[in-house]
């Protein structure tokens, strides 16, 4: 049996689990809008690179044009739209909070996935999904906010919670469609983190911001190693890896799996950083643990 999708799935949460941690870093360093936008920066220029290196053209040029809008689309609405309200969700109602409201992108993406492109879940698959995504939440609930992080529920940012939930989701269908065949991640995730660096750079000229984000990270360059190494993490290998993982598995089974860096941050938190790790966290773990290998029996 072909678990290739699974199994990405699973590298793209064990991925993306390091970058929140390099890019929580830098995010206190220079603040997450300069580290959104100089993360996606470097992560073309990495991009570029490798497929220089593999395809010997530093983008897939000779990919179809249907190819190009899907995964254009993709880059804008996925990485730049998806991500900025994720990071303003976090801003007024918190990670702990923001996370857990991005649990909801699986949902989203089966449902759209369903609605536009006829992909159905199976009885067995919609189960794991439910008990992954419980599991999660018992462990994004479990944790408690440190004591300069945001309290109030408010609806603003609920709203850019669920936004940035449906952002993810619909950029990872749009993605399923870029990719069909067998079309190199490399060559796709290029197109979409070109698309997506034009377009927050040239919002950034428009709120001019674009010259601030420059002198930020002048005056800090020891950030700009911290920000190559979470490129190359991120948006190079572990958006790649979330490319080979819708490519070979359905929207819902492989976001699922996706959103499993909250337990993955867990035993990390607790030996690294000598957190305490409560009984909830634990049995939502060992929750999603069983999700997981329910979606691969299934």
């Amino acid at each position: 049996m072909n678990f290739i999708g699974e199994i990405a799935g699973l590298a793209t949460s064990f991925l993306f689990a390091m970058t929140a941690i390099i890019f929580t870093k830098t995010g206190h360093m220079v603040g997450s809008q300069v580290t959104n936008r100089i993360r996606l920066l470097f992560g073309l220029i990495l991009l570029v690179i490798l497929n220089i290196i593999l395809f010997r053209e530093p983008l897939p040029f000779s990919a179809g044009s249907s190819r190009w809008i899907w995964l254009s689309l993709s880059g804008v609405i996925g990485l730049s739209l998806g991500d900025a309200f994720l990071f303003q969700s976090f801003l007024s109602v918190g990670v702990r909070l923001g996370t857990l409201l991005l649990s909801l992108a699986p949902i989203f993406g089966s449902i759209i996935a369903w609605a536009l492109f006829g992909e159905t879940l199976t009885p067995l698959q919609i189960t794991g999904i439910v008990l992954a995504l419980g599991g999660i939440g018992w462990v994004v609930m479990s944790h408690e906010e440190h004591v300069d992080t945001p309290s109030g529920l408010t609806r603003r940012g609920v709203i850019f919670g669920i936004l940035g939930a449906l952002g993810q989701a619909v950029g990872l269908v749009l993605a399923k469609q870029g990719v069909d065949g067998d079309f190199h991640p490399f060559q796709a995730n290029a197109i979409r983190m070109l698309a997506a660096v034009i377009f927050i750079w040239v919002w950034a000229i428009i709120q001019k911001e674009a010259s601030g984000t420059i002198t930020t990270v002048r005056k800090q360059p020891q950030v700009l190693w911290l920000l190559a190494l979470g490129a190359l993490v991120g948006p190079v290998l572990g958006v790649s890896a979330s490319l080979l993982a819708v490519q070979h598995a359905e929207v819902g089974v492989a976001s699922t799996l996706m959103a499993l860096p909250p337990v993955i941050i867990l035993p990390i938190s607790h030996f690294v950083y000598k957190e305490k790790v409560s009984w909830q966290a634990i049995a939502g773990t060992l929750l999603a643990i069983v999700g997981v290998a329910v979606l691969f029996l299934a």
